[in-house]
């Protein structure tokens, strides 16, 4: 009895399989998905020590946003000292509405000027009257930035503080304001202050010759320890970024 039928190639012996040959894969069914080919098992070929991908619940190295520079967000309380055109109030205001934390500007001068009726002008010639009304003008600055300090409120003032008059001198700002305050002197060139203060008006403007006496009185801060900034060729933002250049050095080394 015959094994096969018609004893066609490829039919073995009795007890063994025929090797079947390769065919060619089934092109699919136009309009069928191709399958996607399996998935490798998690990490088969990964790294040994390789990490894992980004996510939400990765961790590692989390990059901080860089430093701020200057007095960044202190809280703090500063004179700027410096004769009449040096540019004081400009520069205090400017450095006040730039921090990235509330500051306020207390002016002398404006304080001074509330008195309207008996003001007791200075360029008239300096007398118990102008002393006394410089002295009740440096108490009320003084008070309005202790209040804005005990708010969390930066203050910056400024004042032409004679470094050899006690009565008008630093230490009576410090009773007023607190210790902790950091004054700076602004000291540009003579022919600065008295090109700036023709540009003055009103009882602002000073002569010349009493420029050039505030002016050369201001030099004894020289050799005083406090910061002193020549804004002779500064303009106002450059002369606010040296203000508050100064003060970051003050804060970490105080000089006064």
């Amino acid at each position: 009895m015959q094994q096969g039928v018609g004893g066609g190639a490829g039919w073995g012996q009795p007890g063994h399989h025929a090797a079947v040959p390769p065919q060619p894969p089934v092109p699919p069914a136009q309009g069928w998905p191709v399958p996607a080919p399996p998935a490798a098992p998690p990490h088969a070929h990964a790294p040994r020590h390789a990490s894992p991908p980004p996510g939400p619940e990765a961790t590692g190295h989390i990059p901080l946003p860089p430093a701020a520079s200057g007095t960044g967000g202190a809280t703090l309380a500063v004179l700027l000292i410096g004769p009449a055109g040096a540019g004081k109030t400009t520069v205090a205001r400017h450095w006040a509405s730039t921090r990235p934390v509330p500051t306020a500007h207390v002016s002398l001068d404006d304080v001074r000027e509330w008195v309207c009726s008996g003001f007791a002008d200075p360029q008239a010639g300096w007398n118990d009257h102008s002393e006394a009304q410089y002295r009740l003008a440096r108490r009320t600055c003084g008070f309005a930035a202790r209040n804005f300090l005990a708010n969390g409120i930066s203050c910056i003032l400024d004042d032409a503080v004679f470094p050899d008059r006690p009565v008008v001198g630093l230490g009576g700002w410090k009773r007023h304001v607190g210790p902790a305050l950091l004054p700076v002197v602004l000291l540009p060139g003579l022919e600065i202050v008295l090109e700036r203060n023709a540009a003055r008006s009103g009882n602002r403007r000073l002569s010349d010759e009493e420029v050039a006496r505030i002016h050369g009185r201001m030099a004894g801060w020289y050799g005083s320890g406090l910061p002193i900034i020549d804004n002779s060729d500064l303009d106002v933002e450059a002369t606010s970024r040296a203000l508050d250049e100064a003060l970051a050095r003050s804060l970490s080394t105080p000089a006064f």
